[in-house]
């Protein structure tokens, strides 16, 4: 992991069986983040998350939130007492869930980092016109989003990393823009639409990416990995 710009490894597995075997790989001494979303956290639960934080690694719990502000600030407090270091919701959840989270996070006692998802990469504008019928376009749309994340005290947002600079000149450098979709080059495109290199991602200013693919299936996942730490941290 990069000191305060994380490349996560999106754990995305079927069983902690699975998962365990697959960062046995890494040296024992490097500090790894990763990212548990719904697949795994819904089979595994709270117990595995314990135990990766219980072995140093640092944890991203992608579970995209989205419920009325009571429900989402109950599941934040009792998921921010896991100890994870950040934790998603869903923006277009409104100001008031996200200051319920937000409120919660406090109440818990707990440094979660929030990360509001503005709108999913899997999503083409064409995509995100038909189904959500919007009367602006994506990047309006996700400019709007991370503007109200921001204002509610969000840590950051998750988006693509095309969107990157236009979220950091409507908020700050320092509002977190962490981005998924990221690829090596020539590796495919999986279920994702609006993708970028880690290189790409560096030079638009991401704050931190998320890598499955291009790392879990990997022949060698330690050195697609250290491929991508230089690509996204190089000058």
């Amino acid at each position: 992991m990069i000191e305060n710009k994380p490349v996560f490894i999106a754990l995305d597995f079927a069983d902690a069986k699975t998962t365990w075997v697959f960062l046995a790989q890494f040296p024992a001494q490097q500090s790894l983040a990763v990212k548990v979303g719904m697949e795994l956290f819904y089979r595994e639960g709270p117990q595995f998350v314990t135990e990766l934080k219980q072995r140093g690694y640092t944890v991203f719990l992608d579970l995209k939130l989205y419920d009325i502000p009571h429900t989402v600030g109950q599941a934040t407090k009792n998921l921010a007492r896991l100890g994870i270091d950040y934790l998603t919701l869903h923006a277009a959840g409104g100001e008031k869930m996200l200051a319920a989270a937000k409120s919660a996070i406090g109440a818990a006692n707990q440094t979660t980092k929030l990360l509001a998802i503005t709108q999913l990469t899997s999503f083409t504008p064409d995509e995100l016109q038909a189904t959500q019928q919007l009367a602006v376009s994506l990047d309006e749309s996700v400019v709007h989003l991370a503007q109200v994340a921001k204002q509610v005290g969000m840590a950051g947002v998750i988006s693509s990393a095309f969107e990157t600079p236009m979220i950091h000149q409507a908020t700050s450098d320092a509002f977190l823009s962490i981005t998924p979709g990221i690829r090596l080059q020539g590796d495919a495109k999986g279920d994702q639409s609006r993708i970028m290199t880690p290189q790409q991602a560096r030079k638009n200013g991401a704050n931190g990416i998320v890598v499955g693919r291009s790392i879990t299936q990997a022949p060698n996942p330690v050195a697609a990995y250290e491929q991508i730490i230089e690509a996204f941290s190089e000058e």
